[in-house]
């Protein structure tokens, strides 16, 4: 079975807080069904220092988000699409956008 959505794809977020937003894709857990927007479910987290020399403080990170939530887009006409999966000639499976019929 081929990813809907892989590392380094655009994609943009269809609900929650980052609604709208268009990003691009850091990591896929697929056992999870989440990925790793970046700048998309920005949270604050609070630090120790854990050894010694090592800094505090207040960090914020990026958290895994429910791969229903994106979109990809195509990077052919520059819209959300959802996509097809089709097997050439030679036994690739490719993406192809729903749109415009163009591959990934």
């Amino acid at each position: 079975m081929l990813a809907r959505v892989k590392k380094n794809d655009t994609v943009v977020v269809l609900s929650g807080k980052d609604k709208g937003k268009q990003s691009v894709v850091i990591a896929v857990y697929p056992k999870e069904d989440t990925v790793l927007v970046k700048d998309v479910a920005v949270v604050t987290r609070h630090v120790k220092p854990t050894r010694q020399g090592q800094k505090g403080g207040i960090v914020k990170e990026e958290r895994s988000i429910c791969l229903a939530k994106i979109m990809p887009v195509c990077s052919a006409c520059k819209k959300p699409c959802r996509i097809q999966v089709k097997m050439l000639d030679t036994g690739k499976n490719v993406r192809i956008c729903n749109r415009c019929k163009e591959t990934f």
